[in-house]
């Protein structure tokens, strides 16, 4: 039974499947991540993809700068391989025992326009970083990930020790108890659909919501925090997805 709000195993958010969203799932979830074209239409067929459209799809992927061609096998493109480097992270955070320590970047870079303000704040996120006042960035410092370069262009970078207690500050810069109800939720979800098509469409789900998972110090997490398993059941259906592409 779901409590305080949190939502129920069909509530989460599902979307549609479309030739492009199936053939890049599968591909970020293939290390090299390419495969012939035979392979890819075998692939998409458990989801109602029929050839002709996954063949008009690919085309499509190849002008936008998604996917390169090198005879009959397609790869992502350098672009795409960024956000499978992401998305690797997302599933396996390296992480080392957490001191005390908060990371801290302190945006310093002024007369910047919308755009560039929106772009430094999604890096900002995409790094784990919550904004605890305007141009102030915080986590703690359990995290091992690369910086961008750029970075030292607009913002300084440092350690602190907040003066207010640890969970509290960690519950007031992310939306945890949200977070944790939509993960066991996508965990109900994932342990009872069958079908190919479905499956697919929940564990996408669950890639987006690692995403967004802030991979603090389990001292700052509660109990039933449900970051480890959806992490597990995710590399478990990444690793049948991968041993049926390259059957």
């Amino acid at each position: 039974m779901q409590n305080n709000g949190s939502p129920q195993a069909d509530e989460v958010e599902l979307r549609p499947l479309s030739a492009r969203s199936v053939v890049l799932s599968l591909l970020l979830g293939l290390h090299p991540p390419e495969l012939p074209v035979k392979d890819l239409v075998r692939s998409v067929e458990p989801f109602g993809i029929a050839g002709s459209t996954l063949r008009a799809a690919l085309s499509r992927m190849v002008a936008a700068g998604d996917l390169r061609r090198a005879d009959t096998v397609y790869r992502l493109s350098d672009r795409l391989l960024e956000r499978q480097r992401r998305q690797d992270d997302a599933v396996h955070p390296e992480t080392v025992p957490w001191d005390g320590d908060w990371e801290m970047v302190v945006v310093t870079a002024t007369g910047r326009g919308p755009a560039e303000r929106a772009e430094l704040r999604g890096e900002l996120t995409r790094l784990r970083l919550a904004e605890l006042r305007e141009g102030v960035w915080l986590r703690p410092a359990n995290l091992l990930r690369p910086l961008p370069d750029s970075l030292g262009q607009v913002a300084e970078r440092g350690t602190a020790r907040p003066d207010r207690p640890a969970r509290e500050l960690a519950a007031n810069l992310w939306p945890l108890h949200t977070w944790a109800g939509t993960g066991r939720a996508l965990l109900d979800h994932v342990a009872r659909v069958r079908h190919p098509s479905e499956r697919f469409a929940a564990f996408a789900a669950v890639v987006r919501h690692l995403l967004a998972d802030p991979v603090l110090p389990p001292e700052l997490l509660a109990a039933d925090w449900p970051g480890e398993r959806l992490r597990a059941a995710y590399a478990d259906y990444r690793r049948e997805l991968a041993a049926e592409a390259r059957a």
